[in-house]
């Protein structure tokens, strides 16, 4: 369908779908948002109101069953991905699920085995976005030897306030809604495997220091996800990576990267700026990235220009989403036994 029109769906219009997909699509030629199914017919209504969309569904099930509908962009929690995508693909709809891929390894294999059933549809996973500024600049910087050969990766994201016991409930605090995805850690990863590829084995620690939280109504309820985490992985490369995950430090230095080679250093600030060093020199210097060569939030450009068959899909197809639902959870296996754990699972 390469220059027919695209007609989508939005199966979850919450906060980043309004943000950034749907001004996303907007953006494309040729690609009609037309029907929405959010979690009420309320709460559909205003999102076709504010967007000026003409359809609008009771449920996700009365929108897949609409045959005018070529694609749906999923943007529910993640405990609805495996269950809308495997309908959507069954439906014969192309599909761009938001990110975590799903609440567990086995659920993204499904989501995988059924889009390799439908060759002719085409699955994304939405993206990290978070390290686009310089991924392309850390990838060549590599690639051309500046540091030699990888030796190890320390990758820390760590917020800056003190525990909140008995704070609101978040739908990514709720095993139920999130599974087996813990804070930010999905998404540094993800962003990590573009620069040094990917873990072979995973040995963690993981702490729940906030074990109670107040819900909707006001009532405690239990937390089980950890809010403190510590990873060393081997990767296939022979580096070995420490990550640090958590968002219970109080005062602390926030997030950073480095990546230590034979030959040279990289070293990612919090504001994501990028400096290296090499054998012989002193100490680190800024290196220039220029916005001409940065990636872009480019989404639902790439998902429409797939489903027109011009271009393949790099951010992020289901391989990689399921692997690094693969990691998150051998985080969560290698911390409740004590064990170290291979991947792939």
């Amino acid at each position: 369908m390469t220059s027919e029109g695209i007609r989508l769906g939005l199966i979850g219009a919450g906060k980043n779908t309004r943000d950034r997909h749907i001004p996303g699509f907007l953006g494309v030629d040729g690609l009609d948002i037309a029907a929405v199914a959010n979690r009420s017919r309320a709460s559909s209504q205003a999102v076709a109101d504010q967007f000026n969309i003409a359809g609008v569904y009771d449920n996700w099930q009365e929108l897949l069953e609409d045959p005018s509908i070529d694609a749906v962009c999923i943007g529910t929690w993640p405990y609805m991905h495996r269950t809308l995508t495997l309908a959507a693909l069954e439906a014969g709809k192309h599909v761009l699920c938001e990110a975590r891929m799903a609440t567990s390894a086995l659920e993204a294999q499904e989501m995988l085995d059924a889009s390799r059933e439908r060759p002719d549809l085409i699955c994304q996973i939405v993206p990290s976005p978070l390290t686009f500024k310089i991924d392309r600049l850390l990838q060549g910087k590599i690639a051309e030897g500046y540091i030699g050969d990888i030796i190890g990766v320390s990758v820390q994201s760590l917020g800056n306030a003190f525990m909140d016991q008995g704070g609101p409930m978040h739908w990514r605090n709720d095993r139920d809604l999130s599974g087996f995805n813990i804070l930010n850690m999905g998404i540094w990863y993800e962003a990590m495997i573009r620069w040094v590829g990917r873990a072979t084995k995973v040995t963690a620690m993981t702490k729940v220091t906030v074990n109670t939280r107040k819900d909707e109504d006001g009532e405690s309820v239990d937390v089980n996800i950890p809010d403190h985490v510590g990873i060393i992985a081997e990767l296939a490369n022979g580096a070995m990576a420490n990550m640090q995950f958590s968002s219970v430090t109080g005062l602390s230095s926030g997030n950073g990267v480095w990546i230590y080679g034979s030959e040279g250093t990289l070293h990612v600030d919090g504001a994501q700026n990028v400096y290296g060093g090499r054998r012989g020199d002193d100490k680190l210097a800024e290196i220039d990235n220029p916005e001409a060569g940065r990636a872009y939030w480019r989404v639902e450009e790439e998902f429409c220009s797939a489903i027109r068959g011009q271009e393949k899909i790099t951010r992020t197809p289901f391989e990689v989403g399921l692997h690094y639902m693969e990691f998150t959870e051998a985080v969560t296996r290698s911390a409740q036994t004590g064990q170290t754990v291979a991947l792939p699972l």
